[in-house]
C-alpha cells in the first residue's frame, strides 16, 4: 500500500504543477491556485510516506 501512496504523492504533484503552469501560461488565476493546492497535497502525501517508512526501518 505506501507504494501506492508514494505513486499518488507523485501523480498529485505532477498534475499540480502542470495546471499551474497552464494556469500561468494562460493568465488564469483560478488554474494556478488550484496547481499549487495539488502540489501542496501530494507534497504532504510524501512527507506522510515518509514518515512512516522511517519508523519502518
Amino acid at each position: 500500500m505506501a507504494e501506492n501512496e508514494k505513486a499518488k504523492a507523485k501523480t498529485e504533484q505532477a498534475k499540480g504543477k502542470v495546471k499551474e503552469t497552464l494556469g500561468k501560461t494562460v493568465g488564469n488565476e483560478r488554474l494556478t491556485a488550484e496547481g499549487k493546492a495539488e502540489q501542496s497535497k501530494g507534497d504532504a502525501r510524501q512527507a506522510k510516506e515518509k514518515t512512516k517508512d522511517a519508523f519502518r526501518h
